[in-house]
């Protein structure tokens, strides 16, 4: 019986062996946060933060809205995954599929250079015509937000993917080094 059959009782989910209705009406909302490392890279241990933080900070928003938030922490371990990802710079954070910030500029990063023994370039987030290593909490809380409410967009195209040469670099240059590791054993 579920519980409309039951007189409308409101005791919560389970009752009268009925669905919990509240998690019917829900939207559900897919983040993707896709990075290379978070044992080493500050960069993707700063964003894993902020993202966090930023999703803390609209919770109540989502919650008033009926949005049930899925997040998906990928950790993109090689140029399989970044293929089937279409995966085009560490980190990026995708709200439905959509990259938060669509322009994608990469400096050096340290942290992943030192991991994988190379000169690596990883993303850098434009906001308010600045550059960060880590986004702000408040750039990630609008690119949420702004993905999540602000459909208007509706000429978002799936555009053809190739595997960047930056992260071709990076996943070739951690082989060499895993072969070098097992070969000195």
């Amino acid at each position: 019986m579920n519980k409309s059959n039951c007189g409308g009782c409101c005791c919560g989910s389970g009752c009268c062996g009925g669905e919990d209705m509240s998690q019917i009406n829900k939207r559900r909302v897919v983040i993707d946060f896709l990075y290379l490392d978070l044992s080493v890279c500050e960069w993707c241990q700063g964003t894993d933060k902020n993202l966090e933080e930023a999703l803390a900070g609209i919770s109540n928003v989502l919650e008033l809205a009926d949005i049930e938030v899925i997040l998906n922490k990928i950790n993109v371990t090689s140029e399989e995954l970044a293929i089937k990802h279409k995966f085009i710079s560490s980190p990026t954070i995708r709200v439905d599929g959509r990259d938060i910030q669509m322009e994608v500029r990469e400096s050096r990063c340290e942290s992943c250079g030192e991991l994988c023994g190379d000169d690596i370039e990883c993303r850098v987030w434009v906001y308010k015509g600045e550059e960060y290593a880590v986004p702000p909490k408040a750039f990630i809380t609008e690119g949420l937000l702004k993905g999540i409410f602000g459909h208007e967009d509706t000429a978002y195209e799936d555009k053809e993917y190739t595997l960047p040469e930056n992260l071709k670099k990076f996943y070739n240059s951690m082989n060499e080094k895993n072969k070098s590791v097992v070969r000195n054993r």
